[in-house]
């Protein structure tokens, strides 16, 4: 097993995490206070990539599938920050948010 490299994979998950979340409480924000700019843009793609990689990994994070190929047999790349049931729960939440903060923005845009 590749302890270091496992490790580094955990952690550049985690730095990717920490990352999206801001991304994604910057788009509420935004939503919130109606601010629609370049910042918003680039949280939205970071988010829109993620989905997409998401996607064409069948749902399942490529740094999981790293992390399986170097001997975790879990493929486990989120205990570092989180406790296993909000990994679980992440991605359910992550979706309800993106769905409200898509409705936010797109209602504060036409209706101004």
């Amino acid at each position: 097993m590749h302890l270091n490299k496992i490790f580094l994979i955990k952690f550049i998950h985690s730095i990717i995490f920490i990352f999206m979340s801001i991304c994604l409480i910057y788009i509420l924000y935004c939503g919130i206070r109606q601010i629609y700019d370049w910042t918003l843009l680039t949280a939205l793609i970071a988010i829109s990539l993620n989905g997409l990689a998401l996607l064409i990994n069948h749902g399942e994070c490529p740094l999981t599938t790293l992390a399986k190929k170097y001997g975790d047999p879990n493929g486990s790349v989120t205990d570092i920050l989180l406790p296993m049931f909000c990994a679980r729960n992440v991605f359910k939440v992550s979706m309800v948010l993106v769905t409200v903060e898509l409705i936010l923005l797109g209602f504060g845009y036409f209706t101004k």
